[in-house]
């Protein structure tokens, strides 16, 4: 056998941290014991008032499960164990409670993890101080061993073997810490585990998170595809009449600026809230409001719009309000790409939703229709 490879488990990070698992579990214990302690020289006296004493350990015991079947006590647990063990366990879903099975595993886990940590905390109390005694007999220092002392077959005198005994504690030890560790590391997952109800309530929330991060994409999109093409129908006007229309040029240049602007704005905020750190930016939302500024947009970059609102925009559900910008600006920026001609645009607030109608000509008519119109939608859409 490889002895490198026998020492590795008492020269490991990875048991040094489990060890620290097991301690904290051995420091939680003690309030546990020195209740069982209390409570035991309580009913060693013979004096001592029974009623008062049952009913203080009544309270005692209602006081002291409480702690090992609350979920907060499950979620420090989940906590402790992705720290020091290492064991990719989820995070426990906020506000959601515990069905009796999850509380149960918890409650067990915990009381195991008392157990194995007040099983440690006495071997450090007890067998650490009495081996490194052995040890430091060898060098001939005084440790207070009496020739007459007998521990076992030996007695004071036999110094190396004592030492020898001291060292294989030491190491017996170290390797009970580190197959503890390891046996606590294989077990979390199965009684720390998230439940079937967990795994569910936790694809929802990772499904919601999908659907909110591809809609700010998508409106990322639409925000950035209007500003470029605004500016590049600006851009394009003001070269060919640079020479013939200064006045032209500056309005297309301001025009340019300001689109420019609001994009810069609109990436800010998307992209704040896209960050992981769930940071969120300063930056305004679009919404039916600046419809006004959007048309404007249009119009300076060329593209003609004869633009018709019935209804109070300020009084729509904000997320009705926000998609319905976004349909208008999609709409007009592809328009000013693809269409020709004037663009008609109808937006009528109605009492149980919002109706949008866009429609322009195509390039080539074939059928004589619109290309395109828009629907209506409800405010819960």
């Amino acid at each position: 056998m490889n002895p490198r490879a026998a020492l590795r488990p008492l020269i490991a990070g990875s048991t040094w941290r489990r060890g620290v698992f097991l301690l904290l579990g051995g420091v939680l214990a003690l309030p546990y014991g020195v209740l069982v302690v209390t409570f035991a020289q309580l009913f060693g006296n013979p004096e001592a008032p029974w009623p008062l004493v049952l009913a203080l350990l009544v309270l005692a015991t209602a006081i002291a499960v409480v702690p090992i079947f609350h979920g907060g006590s499950r979620a420090l647990e989940i906590a402790a164990v992705r720290g020091l063990l290492g064991v990719g366990l989820p995070e426990p879903v906020p506000g959601r409670r515990l069905d009796r099975e999850t509380r149960l595993r918890a409650a067990l886990w915990i009381g195991l993890h008392l157990l194995s940590g007040a099983l440690v905390v006495g071997a450090l109390f007890s067998a650490v101080p009495m081996a490194l005694a052995f040890i430091i007999a060898q060098a001939g220092l005084d440790v207070g061993f009496a020739g007459e002392q007998r521990f076992g077959p030996f007695d004071g005198q036999d110094t190396g073997w004592l030492s020898a005994i001291g060292v294989l504690v030491l190491v017996a030890l170290g390797y009970a810490v580190a197959g503890l560790g390891a046996l606590a590391a294989s077990m979390a997952p199965v009684l720390l585990g998230p439940a079937p109800a967990e795994r569910i309530a936790a694809l929802e929330v990772r499904a919601t998170r999908l659907a909110e991060r591809n809609r700010l994409a998508r409106e990322l999109h639409d925000s950035v595809g209007h500003a470029l093409t605004v500016a590049t129908l600006q851009a394009g006007a003001a070269r060919e009449v640079l020479d013939r229309d200064p006045e032209f040029v500056r309005r297309a240049l301001t025009a340019i600026e300001e689109t420019g602007r609001r994009a810069m704005d609109d990436l800010d905020h998307v992209l704040g809230l896209l960050r992981e750190t769930g940071e969120s930016s300063t930056g305004p939302q679009r919404t039916l409001a600046d419809l006004p500024a959007l048309v404007a947009d249009t119009r300076a970059a060329g593209q003609p719009v004869r633009s018709r609102v019935r209804g109070a925009l300020d009084g729509l559900p904000p997320a009705v309000s926000r998609e319905g910008y976004r349909i208008l600006q999609e709409g007009l920026t592809n328009a000013a790409r693809h269409g020709r001609g004037p663009v008609a645009l109808r937006v009528d607030v109605l009492p149980d939703g919002l109706e949008i109608e866009l429609v322009n000509d195509q390039p080539e008519p074939r059928s004589g229709g619109a290309a395109g119109r828009g629907g209506t939608a409800g405010p819960g859409d």
